[in-house]
């Protein structure tokens, strides 16, 4: 059997790229592609929250499902490493799909 061997990869950041920190993540479904939109969510008053969105990427249910499993084997290493992470139960973590 020929185990064909893997390319090397050279990663290039653009002109256009950039790094941000988002506390929000909305996630939108279609038949064709999944679409990410990441925001900032700060709190306005006590029943009052503003997410202000400032980017959206499109991806294909391929690459949805390889990242959904990177993120997974990451948590899981983080959680080994620092002790589970506890979410808040006030937070929503079930949402409509669009």
């Amino acid at each position: 059997m020929i185990i064909p061997t893997q390319p090397n990869f050279n990663l290039v950041n653009t002109a256009e790229y950039r790094e941000s920190y988002a506390n929000s993540v909305q996630v939108r479904v279609s038949v064709w592609d999944f679409f990410l939109v990441f925001g900032t969510m700060q709190q306005q008053a006590e029943n009052q929250v503003e997410v202000r969105n400032f980017q959206g990427v499109y991806l294909s249910p391929q690459q949805a499902k390889a990242l959904a499993s990177i993120l997974q084997q990451n948590v899981t290493n983080y959680e080994s490493t620092f002790g589970e992470i506890k979410l808040d139960p006030h937070v929503q973590t079930a949402g409509p799909v669009h």
